[in-house]
């Protein structure tokens, strides 16, 4: 058994805000600093942060002319800046790449005649240049190489992003046009319609996420986050040390309330049904794809997907559904190539409803099925979209020296929130899965119970 990881202050060393008005003068926050609070979230577009600093007129450089930084620089939006942290393990963020974050609002939430408490929240420039920008042309092709071209794309036709791209190959094609609409919005829109080329099998399993992380985008399929390894191992102990086998202990461990078996059906986690019809040739079509009969072809987190009682089960054929989508056939529009080859593809489909929407709709809701969050003392080396593994102890007489087979096992962080304040620094996961049951092991060292 090993010494416990301390929550220590972790070492801000950088927070200069650069002026919109030239000179563009650089102001440091550093020594007014009370907290600050970095974010990544799988449901978000951008990375975010919050710092909260006393703006007493000393955190500031020669050429404010002793003002305050919010007076001096002035602050109002939009502003530049620089920032750079690590944790006692040297784990750093901000560093390569750069970490750098513009002022999307502020907030003096207290004031006395000798101080005032501004709170800055961040966000990413992409974040603030998506409302000046709007998708007008037509894409073709695959999906995945269409969001490529909608975040590096110049001349206000993308997001003309210099960060590093995860984007996961996609195997089917969409041709679409944007219809003016916004990048963050049309890429989400895309990958409710994406299917992986090596996670995913047409007909089976589709659905994607978009997020950032401070390395850069990410584009990756529901199942590549669940076939990925484990980055880290940890355990739910009321022992100080760290048992052998984890990286940590949870200092705090909070089960997500997900009993709503309503909402799961409104949702359509488990069963859908999808009614499509061509206005051109009458056909019609009833489609109820159902997750347990695919179930053998995702990949999970755990043992298996939630059993439901039979009881509600409803006979019949297509009458086993908890959702219905509508759509008609998408067939010759946009089709790619020239006059001819237009012609020849007049009856091709340019999405595939009934092997790709309800799948993908099902597979999104049952990435949340099974939720837990957790505070661990502050690990800069964890992102949203990482595997770690989490164990927890059984209830009972035994409480500590068994470990439960039902909750514990590989989870996916959808959140993270790194906290530094006078406290200490904290990170805290918002932890995902898809099924239950308890599968592998902490690690190599790890027990296996």
């Amino acid at each position: 058994m090993t010494q416990s990881r301390i929550a220590n202050p972790a070492f801000i060393e950088q927070v200069d805000i650069i002026s919109n008005k030239p000179p563009r003068n650089t102001v440091s926050i550093l020594g007014g600093i009370i907290s600050f609070v970095y974010y990544e979230s799988m449901l978000s577009d951008s990375l975010r942060a919050t710092i909260t600093f006393a703006d007493t007129g000393a955190a500031k450089n020669e050429k404010t002319n002793d003002t305050s930084v919010v007076e001096g620089l002035p602050i109002v939006g939009q502003e530049k800046v620089q920032i750079k942290f690590k944790d006692n393990d040297e784990n750093k963020i901000g560093d390569k790449p750069e970490l750098i974050l513009y002022v999307n609002s502020v907030k003096v939430i207290d004031n006395d005649t000798t101080r005032s408490l501004v709170q800055l929240d961040l966000v990413s420039r992409e974040f603030i240049l998506n409302e000046k920008t709007r998708i007008t042309k037509r894409y073709d092709g695959k999906l995945s190489e269409t969001v490529k071209k909608l975040l590096e794309d110049k001349n206000s036709i993308g997001l003309e992003t210099e960060k590093e791209l995860f984007i996961e190959d996609t195997s089917n094609n969409f041709n679409f046009i944007g219809n003016n609409k916004k990048p963050f919005y049309v890429i989400n829109w895309l990958a409710r319609k994406s299917v992986s080329s090596t996670n995913q099998k047409l007909g089976k399993s589709a659905g994607y996420f978009f997020y950032e992380r401070s390395d850069g985008y990410y584009f990756k399929s529901v199942d590549s986050l669940f076939s990925q390894e484990k980055k880290k191992s940890f355990i739910y102990t009321e022992t100080t040390g760290i048992p052998k086998g984890y990286d940590a202990n949870v200092l705090s461990f909070k089960k997500g309330n997900l009993i709503d078996a309503q909402r799961k059906l409104q949702i359509g986690a488990y069963s859908t049904r999808t009614i499509l019809f061509d206005p051109f040739t009458t056909y019609y079509e009833v489609i109820t794809p159902n997750a347990e009969s695919n179930e053998e072809d995702l990949k999970l987190g755990g043992n298996n997907l939630p059993v439901l009682n039979p009881e509600f089960n409803q006979p019949g054929r297509n009458k086993e559904f908890s959702r219905t989508t509508y759509y008609l056939l998408d067939k010759g529009t946009l089709a790619s190539g020239d006059n001819e080859q237009q012609l020849e593809k007049k009856n091709e489909e340019n999405f595939k409803y009934s092997q790709i929407l309800n799948q993908s709709i099902m597979r999104l809701n049952q990435f949340f099925s099974s939720q837990a969050t957790i505070t661990i003392a502050g690990d800069f080396s964890l992102h949203i979209g990482d595997a770690i593994y989490l164990d927890l102890p059984k209830l009972g007489v035994n409480r500590g020296k068994e470990l439960d087979k039902q909750d514990s096992g590989l989870y996916i962080i959808a959140e993270l929130t790194h906290l530094v304040d006078t406290n200490g620094t904290f990170t805290r996961l918002n932890l995902v899965r898809d099924s239950f049951g308890k599968t592998g092991k902490a690690n190599s060292e790890g027990i296996l119970r």
